[in-house]
């Protein structure tokens, strides 16, 4: 198996993905105790660092291109500091980003985080500020996306469309793209928080458990359930399979031929944080889809990968050599 898997981590190198979606900068701002306001009985912090990390479907991105693949990311941000640093983070790694485009009108999607602590305490999140525009996109740039898509598209080997809600994957675009794949016979993966049934004929769909119990409108409890919310998941939408991630408990994967694959957590060491752990996954079965490996072993991959990636703090990325050394352990 471990050599299995080292020749297929080899096979993912070089693969041509692309990621459309809503582009987020997650924002960490450290502030140090400083003293209680005269204003109002809250802390004054000292501002000690700041720092801007790729998240949302960048943070896909960022995972495809540290794990070897070639990226080209799609998506539409504003004329501020949190698409400078996100251009920044996915140029560094290697990523395409002609297709992020710009519009000045609209902030770039971002989640701030105050981080609070003391020379005798510990750092902890205080609050979180969310700034993001919920209109639709701009059709000049709609139009610019597709006429990027289709410049890419015949170089691409697997598609992803991480939706968050924001309005950067627009009916039109994800018809488009949808269409093509099945055209071209390319994998694709959806992963959408709030929107999943929109997206009928997609490859593959990624949800959590408590996003597909949403999708389906009930609570699910235990494997069965999962199982029997996804197979009517994938018979609505014609997909090919549908990944549920279960935490601690691991996956399910649930295929269009009947097959079911109930694939536990493959390291029970200390979780840090799970913070875009689904991102990892994502970004880790459409390489292995790309290379032409089979869906169950490209669940397990991801599996793995997942499990690095939440023994790590905040959103994070897996590299394929951490890949390697997960495997050889």
């Amino acid at each position: 198996m471990k050599q299995e898997f080292s020749s297929v981590i080899a096979a993912l190198q070089g693969k041509r993905i692309l990621v459309i979606g809503d582009m987020v900068a997650d924002i960490y701002l450290d502030g140090r105790i400083s003293r209680i306001s005269r204003e109002a009985p809250v802390l004054v912090l000292e501002q000690v660092g700041e720092k801007i990390v790729a998240g949302g479907a960048a943070n896909v991105v960022n995972n495809i291109a540290t794990l070897g693949g070639t990226v080209y990311a799609a998506g539409l941000v504003g004329a501020d500091k949190g698409a400078k640093g996100i251009r920044e983070i996915l140029a560094k790694n290697g990523a395409h980003t002609e297709g992020m485009l710009t519009d000045p009108s609209r902030p770039t999607i971002s989640k701030t985080r105050i981080i609070a602590g003391g020379r005798a305490t510990v750092s902890q999140q205080i609050v979180r500020i969310d700034k993001e525009s919920r209109e639709t996109m701009n059709p000049v740039l709609e139009a610019e996306m597709e006429r990027y898509l289709k410049k890419v598209l015949p170089e691409i080997d697997g598609v992803v469309i991480s939706d968050y809600g924001a309005g950067t994957v627009t009916e039109g675009l994800q018809q488009a793209l949808i269409a093509y794949c099945r055209q071209h016979d390319l994998p694709s993966i959806v992963d959408s928080r709030y929107a999943i049934r929109r997206f009928r004929h997609i490859g593959y769909v990624k949800q959590n458990d408590a996003e597909l119990a949403a999708a389906v409108g009930r609570s699910l409890h235990g494997a069965e359930e999962i199982i029997a919310a996804g197979r009517e998941l994938l018979q609505d939408l014609e997909a090919d399979g549908v990944l549920v991630t279960r935490g601690e408990l691991g996956m399910i994967l649930i295929e269009k031929d009947g097959a079911v694959h109930d694939i536990p957590v493959s390291d029970k060491s200390e979780v840090f944080d799970v913070s875009g752990a689904g991102d990892t996954c994502v970004a880790t079965v459409i390489l292995a889809l790309a290379a032409g490996v089979q869906p169950a072993r490209a669940a397990e991959l991801s599996n793995i990968a997942s499990g690095i990636a939440v023994r790590k703090l905040g959103t994070s990325t897996v590299s394929s050599q951490e890949l390697l050394q997960a495997l050889q352990r």
